[in-house]
């Protein structure tokens, strides 16, 4: 290899990094800024709690539904064209959404939904593909900047809402732009197309009989329905507690800020270890302390304090989640089965949470209900990633 043709192959890399990090980017913020507006979009719109839940709802079933599908469009069309077109669907997504009608409301949450579902699924696959040796550090990246801008999103709606005088449709709309520039950047791979034509069938049908397989979708799931139930509801429970709803907005940005360095560094730490066991123990209980702060309630630095221990455990679980899926498989054959498998079962439970948790918010008009349902589902995320986190494979458990 010359001299210009190792140049050209560390740009075109640079290129696609680049091109990784604006799709990260992307992951979350159509969702998370959702939250902090909840209340506006609520009164402005004249839903019930249960319906303003089901904002965050109805992305997850998108992700639960489109996220089989997604392996089957990149093998068809290839990965990187797939994801250009999940980011244009994202796009026009955030437009209809950004109307200000009810009905384009959801409409366009669910197209935002579809368009992150195709990034969720294949954007592991692209990585595997591109940096087999460097996957972890690269899953570290991307996971650690779309927790950036999840962050960055839940505190800037409330600024651009109300600060600004946007009002809450343009403060949703603001998050286009960011989506427009992923795509321009994404342009130059599209010259490229994924070869790969693996049978995957028989994969597929055989983890879905996996005990291992069904322990990293259960941790998926769970920790998903974590995560999306405070990204709708922590600015309203701390509403609750007397906070303004301008702090609450951040603070629920500061949740994800504060989940920054686990984000990163819990990838790199499983990867070390022989079995994972010990990671969940710890997340769990620095969750578990943080729920219980929450329940306590009591004056601003408590809940502060327990904000950040729920946003480090939280960096933890989604980091450890998807590094899993990666530990658990032999080969990419399962890693992409299992990916399947744990994206779309794992969002569909949390699909649950978000609809289910202003039902019963709407019916007992407290917090502590839903705190404790938290507490009741962190106890089993522990219990089943302990089972995920053993060293051992899929195949070994197929029944």
């Amino acid at each position: 290899m010359n001299f210009m043709t190792a140049q050209r192959n560390r740009m075109n890399n640079t290129i696609l990094i680049v091109g990784i990090i604006f799709i990260a980017f992307n992951l979350r913020p159509a969702i998370t800024s959702v939250g902090p507006l909840i209340s506006s979009i609520r009164t402005d719109l004249g839903m019930t709690n249960g319906m303003a839940g089901f904002l965050t709802t109805l992305p997850l079933l998108s992700f639960a539904l489109l996220s089989p599908i997604a392996p089957k469009l990149g093998l068809r069309m290839g990965n990187e064209r797939a994801l250009w077109i999940g980011l244009i669907v994202l796009v026009i997504g955030i437009l209809l959404r950004s109307y200000g009608e009810t009905s384009t409301l959801f409409a366009g949450t669910a197209l935002i939904g579809v368009g992150i579902a195709i990034s969720n699924v294949l954007l592991p696959s692209l990585i595997k593909q591109k940096f087999p040796d460097k996957a972890g550090i690269m899953t570290s990246v991307y996971t650690t900047s779309m927790s950036i801008f999840a962050a960055l999103a839940s505190g800037l709606s409330i600024p651009l809402s109300n600060g600004l005088q946007w009002g809450w449709s343009a403060s949703l709309l603001f998050w286009a732009g960011l989506a427009f520039l992923a795509i321009l950047i994404w342009v130059p791979q599209l010259h490229y197309q994924n070869q790969r034509t693996v049978q995957v069938k028989r994969t597929e049908q055989t983890v879905w009989r996996s005990r291992t397989a069904w322990q990293v979708t259960l941790f998926m799931g769970i920790q998903s329905f974590l995560f999306y139930c405070t990204i709708a509801w922590l600015p309203e429970i701390l509403r609750s507690y007397g906070m303004s709803m301008s702090l609450a907005g951040w603070m629920l940005s500061l949740m994800q800020f504060s989940s920054l360095p686990s984000t990163f560094l819990t990838p790199v730490l499983a990867s070390r270890f022989s079995n994972q066991k010990s990671i969940v123990l710890g997340l769990g209980i620095v969750y578990l302390v943080g729920m219980l702060g929450l329940l306590h309630g009591g004056n601003t630095t408590i809940l502060t304090i327990s904000v950040i221990m729920i946003g480090i455990a939280q960096g933890s679980s989604i980091s450890l989640a998807l590094t899993l899926i990666g530990l658990r498989s032999e080969n990419a054959n399962q890693a992409a089965a299992l990916s399947g498998m744990s994206q779309s079962a794992g969002y569909l439970l949390a699909a649950i949470g978000p609809s289910f948790v202003g039902f019963i918010y709407d019916h007992t008009h407290s917090w502590n209900v839903p705190i404790l349902l938290f507490i009741i589902a962190l106890i089993t995320l522990i219990t089943t990633g302990i089972g995920a986190g053993k060293n051992q494979s899929i195949h070994e458990k197929v029944a």
